[in-house]
């Protein structure tokens, strides 16, 4: 059976600092990140089964894409936990900002290795994640592929 990718889009705001980076990206900011999330999977053959034709519910894939990044990330602010930083991310829980501290610094290639091990451990069996696009602005973004890795 023919294999297919398909590709739903996402976008969130997400706050963000670069611990020792030499440029402006140091200071805390935000962008309005776009993530394409690309699938791949035989589309199911059973006429009588509900999800006839599809390789994946677009709909189940939003829900595991929302509950794994979107909803987690989606105005939060993201400090590397292992920084000075922590001093500031605690400051801003204790005025009751979403915050979330990684063990990365979080850059959009770091970010998107997350994401593509969150949404990974969360697709059915049959389904595979093909790649990842995370676009920080309109011209910057970066790619994850599961044939590179």
């Amino acid at each position: 059976m023919t294999k297919i990718r398909i590709t739903k889009q996402f976008s969130f705001e997400t706050g963000h600092a670069l611990y020792g980076y030499d440029g402006k990206c140091k200071n805390v900011h935000g962008h309005s990140y776009k993530l394409s999330v690309t699938v791949s999977g035989t589309p199911l053959t059973d006429a009588t089964h509900v999800k006839f034709g599809m390789v994946i519910d677009f709909g189940d894939l939003k829900k595991i894409v929302k509950e794994e990044v979107v909803d987690q990330f989606d105005h939060a602010t993201v400090f590397n936990q292992n920084t000075p930083h922590v001093e500031l991310a605690n400051e801003l829980k204790n005025r009751d900002h979403h915050v979330i501290l990684v063990d990365y610094q979080p850059t959009s290639e770091n970010m998107v290795i997350d994401f593509a091990e969150r949404i990974k451990n969360r697709l059915p069996a049959n389904i595979e994640l093909h790649s990842l696009k995370l676009q920080e602005t309109e011209s910057s973004f970066a790619e994850w592929y599961a044939s590179d890795n």
